[in-house]
């Protein structure tokens, strides 16, 4: 997904769908602009979804021991 000749990050990707959820929610645009934004954020819906997908694959490739067994830890955020 590209925002203008650049590559849109995630961070980007989900403030622009928040955006859109904010919008639709209003109720103040026609029908072809609802299906217009709609569409927009379905895109980066399945952007992001792939997104968190790699970033998973990839945690689970650093934590894989030698015999192969993956370790499952809890992540925790810093508050």
């Amino acid at each position: 997904m590209e925002e203008k000749g650049e590559a849109i990050t995630f961070e980007d990707a989900m403030k622009r769908l928040e955006s859109i959820v904010e919008t639709l929610g209003e109720g103040n645009l026609s029908l072809e602009d609802s299906l217009k934004i709609f569409e927009e954020g379905m895109e980066l819906c399945r952007f992001c979804n792939k997104k968190l997908d790699e970033a998973e694959y990839k945690v689970e490739k650093l934590m894989e021991r030698e015999g192969g067994e993956i370790s499952m830890e809890e992540f925790k955020v810093a508050e």
